[in-house]
């Protein structure tokens, strides 16, 4: 079903356990401020999770599915919720990726995308040799990932934290561009420098922008990366419950939780940095974001 005049949160997270108490009333209050929602996987749980938001809310929301770097369990790093003390879904861990297990998952009308996956090495072994073998097991997870939405001609959601150089390495690889159907994707939340924005650019890739721009990060322009990426080729994304504005903080329905109503500042930011009119802004990352997704 197509939606008209909805600015859409194309990465969000209603799925977690922090809106377990208060979901339907967060997802009316978006709707009120015309934004729909797709919600993000990190696990199976939190896809299943996602996929059962988006049944409920049919033309308002969509789910992606995937296993997100930080929730395999290489056996390498300190885990801190470990599954029988876990609490909450979103944290649990899977010792591999079962391909046809999420296969079966994707088969769901409502599924638009794969992610989100990708590379994190913020949590890293100490030695070099556990370091090795730590981005060995991430990048053997991406390609299961990317294999898959190839298979399923869905576009991929990328996470990537510290490690941007071995994802671009990757996606110009002989072995990722042997799958038939490729480069369809978003850099989510990107946080890297003008270099790395112009590589995925050029491959194709949407960049997405979030609350994070509104943070000082060393060695990072986000006004500059702003400006240097087309607004065809922008997606918004609150990256809820995470990343909340500071201009939200006041109409939080829960001190320090963001929310997808909260994409509209990201939206205004925006214009301000291309000075273009957030009308503009909202028309074409809302035709960007139906255009990747299929929606």
């Amino acid at each position: 079903m197509k939606i008209k005049n909805m600015l859409i949160d194309t990465h969000s997270h209603l799925n977690f356990s922090d809106f377990e108490e208060d979901r339907n009333e967060v997802i009316k209050r978006c709707f009120e401020n015309k934004v729909s929602m797709i919600n993000i996987g990190t696990n199976f749980e939190t896809s299943k999770k996602a996929i059962e938001i988006a049944q409920q809310y049919q033309g308002k929301a969509w789910a992606a599915i995937g296993l997100h770097p930080i929730n395999l369990d290489t056996g390498l790093i300190k885990i801190k919720n470990q599954k029988s003390k876990c609490k909450n879904w979103e944290d649990l861990t899977e010792d591999k990726f079962n391909y046809q297990k999420y296969k079966e998952l994707s088969k769901n009308q409502r599924v638009v995308a794969i992610g989100e996956v990708g590379l994190d090495y913020y949590w890293k072994p100490k030695t070099t040799k556990k370091k090795e073998i730590f981005k060995k097991k991430q990048k053997d997870l991406l390609f299961q990932e990317l294999k898959l939405a190839s298979e399923l001609n869905l576009p991929v959601i990328f996470h990537c934290r510290m490690a941007h150089q071995d994802l671009i390495e990757i996606l110009l690889s002989q072995k990722y561009l042997s799958f038939k159907k490729r480069r369809k994707g978003v850099m989510h939340g990107f946080v890297g420098k003008k270099e790395e924005l112009e590589a995925y650019l050029k491959m194709g890739f949407y960049i997405g922008f979030n609350g994070i721009i509104f943070k000082n990060i060393e060695g990072i322009n986000f006004i500059e990366n702003i400006k240097i990426t087309p607004l065809d080729k922008i997606l918004i994304e609150s990256d809820c419950p995470f990343l909340m504005p500071p201009v939200f903080t006041k109409s939080a329905i829960k001190p320090g939780r963001n929310e997808p109503a909260s994409i509209r500042f990201i939206a205004e930011n925006i214009a301000d940095i291309k000075r273009v009119s957030v009308e503009k802004v909202i028309n074409i990352t809302t035709q960007n974001a139906k255009q990747l997704f299929n929606i």
